[in-house]
């Protein structure tokens, strides 16, 4: 059994998300976008298969780096692969990111969940098969009716419980929005949201990632009064002793890393400093799910919960085989958005919720993307 062939298809589609000039998603006119699927094939034709940003997969990182460590291996040997997968990435000039490491080594999974007919979170062993779901709004924004004030955020909070949401994670201002940043007004809004769902709901904050040790620590103190349940990254994460303090000087959980660098090794050190609360993983932030099972693993040691960030077919892997996390995060959401619309290239969404605010597992072979190739065959770019 050897893989023979490594492939990717970009294709058009019809997309009403946007970015920022800080790269921020938030709600637009639909526009044509472009979409990619890589795919890799054994030498009995079983294929493996992963949805990934264009730019992630481009010709030059799979033709001179992917192609060149999967071709001739077995497709099972996912540890091997991954690992002179990141050897390479020094060597690549830093084009080779975690995140194409995320894709390829999402595609094997895949592959190997195909070949066998299972899911792939039955294959590295279930805990669960529904995990409930976390609102997760996109970034606060200056639409008129939108995430523009407190009381937006108010509003929008009541609806997303009705939908059935259990916990709700706001994403508050952060820049171009033309006031932004501004802890007073994050206050303003979590104080709004909480007044909204009263004292029993769950509450995160995901804070501006550039404020000062002062403004983090005031932030914390007032998320602290409102009982909020976790605070996540309202500094640049590079400075982790920064964290080692806040989190020494606030109650409140402080949950990550998130972004930083370093897959398990960044988050083992965290741990060891005191630098986190609770532990961060997300298949796209640290190589994939292998890696991200480790950093699990690795909380679950120190007798802490991983929450995973993000969400997706990966990410929902991960939040079925896990004990030590109670949330999958479903998102990014906006009131001007209907994100239980089906894209045109899947025919099912990866993580339906019912009206009790669980997220169910699919039960195809594979990771759980139901991919219409037939659509994606007629849109190739």
């Amino acid at each position: 059994m050897k893989i023979v062939d490594i492939g990717v298809r970009v294709f058009r589609h019809v997309s009403t998300q946007v970015r920022d000039s800080d790269g921020h998603s938030h709600p637009g006119d639909a526009h044509d976008a472009r979409q990619a699927l890589l795919t890799i094939t054994d030498d009995d034709g079983s294929e493996g298969h992963c949805l990934s940003p264009v730019q992630v997969v481009r010709p030059h990182l799979i033709d001179g780096f992917v192609r060149h460590v999967l071709v001739g291996q077995d497709p099972f040997d996912r540890e091997r692969i991954w690992q002179e997968l990141a050897h390479w990435q020094r060597g690549s000039t830093g084009q080779l990111s975690d995140r194409a490491l995320a894709i390829v080594e999402m595609a094997l999974w895949d592959l190997a969940g195909r070949k066998l007919g299972l899911p792939v979170y039955k294959l590295i062993g279930a805990y669960r098969d529904k995990v409930p779901a976390y609102g997760s709004t996109m970034c606060g924004d200056e639409m008129k009716g939108g995430l523009a004030t407190p009381e937006d955020y108010a509003r929008y909070a009541e609806w997303l419980l009705g939908r059935g949401y259990k916990a709700i994670k706001l994403h508050t201002w952060m820049k171009p929005v033309s006031f932004a940043p501004d802890p007073r007004m994050d206050v303003k809004a979590c104080a709004a949201v909480r007044e909204a769902v009263g004292p029993d709901i769950p509450l995160m904050l995901d804070a501006y990632h550039g404020y000062s040790r002062s403004d983090a620590l005031w932030l914390g103190r007032e998320l602290q009064k409102l009982g909020y349940y976790w605070y996540e990254e309202p500094m640049n994460e590079a400075s982790m002793s920064s964290y080692a303090w806040l989190a020494a000087n606030l109650d409140i959980p402080v949950i990550g890393p998130e972004c930083m660098e370093g897959k398990f090794h960044t988050r083992a050190e965290w741990i060891k400093a005191g630098a986190c609360d609770l532990s961060r993983t997300g298949v796209h932030d640290v190589g994939g799910i292998g890696p991200s099972l480790k950093i699990i693993h690795l909380a679950e040691s120190f007798g802490m919960d991983c929450e995973v960030h993000g969400g997706g077919a990966g990410n929902l892997t991960l939040t079925a085989v896990q004990k030590n996390g109670r949330w999958y995060e479903r998102g990014l959401l906006h009131p001007f958005l209907d994100y239980d619309e089906v894209p045109e290239y899947l025919n099912a969404r990866p993580d339906p919720m019912d009206a009790d605010g669980f997220v169910h597992l699919s039960r195809l072979p594979g990771l759980g993307d139901d991919i219409n190739f037939e659509y994606i065959n007629s849109n190739l770019v």
